[in-house]
């Protein structure tokens, strides 16, 4: 039997494609990111994992820091931090270029370190962006006293800490419940998305779209993943089919 579709209103918010670095050659990270970025990515998504938080470990804020002077300051950097104490990385990771800083509500919840609002202040305090990220277990009444103060919530499409898996669907009615909610938020999905799984997640009303090995494994396609994920978004969320196409070339 297959899996119900969940739909929210259309939305107003602008799509974004963002490619997990954690997906691409790490032993050429620099000209990875430029290869997505020709494509026509809008943001690279930086997984920082510390051992802790999730049972791996990725890199932290000097790698951040060598890709940042080796691609320039233009590129977006969605830093995604899977770590135990979120606080504690917000100063390095900006100085090192992140333009989002994306904690873990369950980390900052269980952290002694900060509450939730002073670390969406630190975080805005070094000049990025605030996220929160919730886990396939996490429900969305959980982030609700916080959504005043986040520029995005980041819907866990997968468990975090590894990157391949395969999609969930049923994580749809979070997003569905956050969009219909909060009409204007970002609402972000990582986890499995690809051309086979886009059109659900734009259809519950995601616009920040992760992308790793979709993007990745077809590396002389990219920008045609790229358009094809950016295409369901603005037809299924944005409501602009090929009617709202037409009408746009006219303007």
């Amino acid at each position: 039997m297959s899996s119900p579709i969940h739909c929210s209103k259309p939305h107003c918010c602008k799509c974004k494609i963002g490619p997990s670095m954690l997906a691409s050659d790490l032993s050429d990270l620099a000209n990875e990111a430029k290869c997505v970025l020709a494509a026509g990515c809008d943001e690279l998504h930086l997984d920082v994992m510390d051992g802790h938080f999730v049972p791996n470990i990725t890199w932290g804020s000097p790698v951040i820091k060598s890709l940042r002077k080796n691609i320039g300051e233009d590129a977006f950097f969605d830093c995604h931090m899977m770590v135990a104490k979120p606080s504690q990385w917000v100063k390095d990771i900006g100085l090192a270029g992140g333009n989002r800083y994306c904690f873990h509500l369950e980390a900052a919840l269980s952290s002694a370190d900060s509450t939730v609002p002073d670390l969406c202040s630190l975080i805005r305090s070094c000049g990025m962006q605030v996220g929160v990220a919730l886990k396939p277990g996490t429900s969305v009444e959980a982030v609700a006293p916080f959504i005043a103060l986040v520029d995005m919530v980041l819907v866990m499409t997968v468990e975090p800490g590894f990157g391949g898996q395969s999609f969930m669907p049923n994580m749809m009615p979070k997003v569905v419940s956050l969009r219909d909610s909060y009409p204007k938020l970002d609402i972000q999905v990582d986890g499995g998305l690809s051309p086979k799984t886009i059109d659900v997640a734009a259809k519950a009303g995601a616009n920040i779209i992760v992308a790793g090995s979709a993007v990745f494994k077809v590396k002389d396609k990219a920008r045609e993943v790229i358009e094809g994920l950016r295409g369901s978004v603005e037809k299924y969320g944005n409501g602009i089919g090929e009617e709202g196409e037409e009408e746009k070339e006219k303007a």
